[in-house]
């Protein structure tokens, strides 16, 4: 079954190039648009597709109003939404994340880079750059208090921390198996197990855990 995905944008263009682009692939379908962030709750809700492609400045209803309320905490079965924005530093992106998006991706990113990060959303991971990964999430560690490891990650197996650190830096579950040479399943596990100790619904929030308790600077 091909990867179904709801592109939500108030403008034509981006919509159509969106379109265009993923349905160009054969493992990924557009199921519909939305122009609005009401229609994008409305139609997500309805259609359940496996990923949302989000739009943070949109009439009606924002896009992180609509992200809450289609991947926030307290949404039973929570959709994957990836935030699309103009600028990497846009404070509502912090927002975004904040209300359940699993990541976020530039407009213009580029063919390549919209295809993997719907592609990575559907499987359950993020795709957000390195270098846009430390501007984005350094935001958490402005008010922060002194760096503090223990307790912090006092429950953390020093493997599950190395694979903490690796996300945080923007790493991919594949860079992760090279880096620390370990299997695929093992970085899943890993990732379960860290998500379950640190109260964490997405590598996204393990990622923002690090750096609001200052492990990566």
């Amino acid at each position: 079954m091909p990867i179904r995905v709801l592109v939500a944008d108030d403008q034509t263009l981006v919509r159509t190039g969106f379109r265009l682009i993923l349905n160009a692939e054969p493992d990924i379908e557009v199921v519909s648009e939305a122009a609005d962030g009401q229609a994008a709750v409305r139609l997500a809700r309805k259609l359940r597709p496996d990923v949302v492609l989000m739009d943070l400045k949109m009439p009606v209803l924002d896009g992180i109003r609509a992200t809450r309320m289609l991947a926030g905490a307290d949404v039973p079965d929570p959709l994957r939404v990836v935030v699309v924005t103009t600028y990497d530093i846009d404070e509502n992106v912090y927002a975004a994340l904040l209300a359940g998006a699993c990541g976020f991706l530039l407009k213009d990113a580029g063919p390549a880079l919209l295809i993997e990060a719907v592609r990575a959303a559907a499987k359950g991971e993020a795709m957000v750059s390195p270098s846009v990964t430390v501007r984005l999430l350094a935001h958490f560690t402005r008010t922060s208090g002194p760096p503090a490891r223990e307790p912090v990650t006092a429950s953390l197996t020093a493997r599950e921390l190395d694979v903490v650190l690796a996300v945080a830096a923007g790493k991919t579950n594949a860079e992760i198996c090279a880096e620390l040479h370990i299997s695929l399943s093992t970085v899943k596990s890993h990732l379960a197990s860290v998500q379950g100790k640190v109260n964490a619904r997405n590598r996204t929030e393990i990622a923002i855990w690090a750096w609001q308790h200052q492990l990566v600077r």
